[in-house]
């Protein structure tokens, strides 16, 4: 079997080398990329070849787990981010899930805990998606304050979320392909979509799409 690659976003050197070994130790896991901070990190960007999980840390210096996620919106590639922090605060792990993290967990979890969240992301797209169905469920009642009746999607606009939500998890270039438009128009049904309900990540339509069984497979 293929190992899952992993890059390690952290700015203590010991917790990378111990996550490093713990995962390895595994078996399955390989990490390709370390990263001493989200600057860093985001400077590197794009990783070649991508790794199929970024487990990234909450509390580093200058720029925190939260800032590194918003600064990825919008990226062509949806990376899946499975965040670990000691900080165990409701509104940070709100705001994570917002801001498209794919799971959320304590640096004290067991590797059992761990090596669960890894496979779920990696092969499912989220780890618990009750709870983070849970969590989302601001965007009806606080943020868009709209009921699922008055959800009206344009026929452009139904595909587009189609594709999003698509377990093969299109990239945009791939998806202005098969709409037949340029990238330009599918960033533009995106940011529409963004505005109206105020989501800020792929993931977050996905959810979106989830929460108000708008496409398959949530029909």
């Amino acid at each position: 079997m293929e190992k899952i690659n992993i890059a390690l976003i952290d700015d203590h050197q010991i917790v990378r080398q111990g996550l490093k070994e713990l995962l390895e130790k595994m078996g399955g896991y390989k990490v390709l990329y370390e990263f001493d901070s989200g600057a860093n990190f985001l400077e590197g960007l794009p990783l070649v070849p991508p790794p199929d999980l970024y487990i990234l840390d909450y509390s580093m210096p200058q720029m925190n787990g939260l800032q590194v996620l918003q600064a990825l919106e919008g990226r062509e590639e949806e990376m899946k981010v499975l965040m670990l922090t000691q900080n165990i605060d409701e509104n940070i792990i709100n705001q994570a899930y917002h801001y498209g993290a794919r799971g959320f967990l304590h640096k004290n979890c067991t590797a059992a805990e761990l090596k669960i969240a890894i496979e779920n992301i990696v092969k499912i797209g989220f780890d618990n998606v009750t709870d983070i169905l849970k969590r989302m469920r601001h965007f009806e009642d606080t943020q868009t304050g709209k009921s699922l009746s008055q959800i009206i999607l344009s026929q452009r606009e139904q595909h587009f979320l189609e594709l999003v939500c698509d377990e093969k998890e299109y990239t945009y270039e791939q998806m202005a392909d098969i709409m037949n438009v340029s990238i330009k128009s599918i960033e533009a049904y995106r940011t529409a979509l963004f505005e109206r309900f105020n989501i800020k990540s792929k993931v977050g339509l996905v959810l979106f799409s989830f929460q108000h069984k708008l496409t398959k497979p949530f029909l």
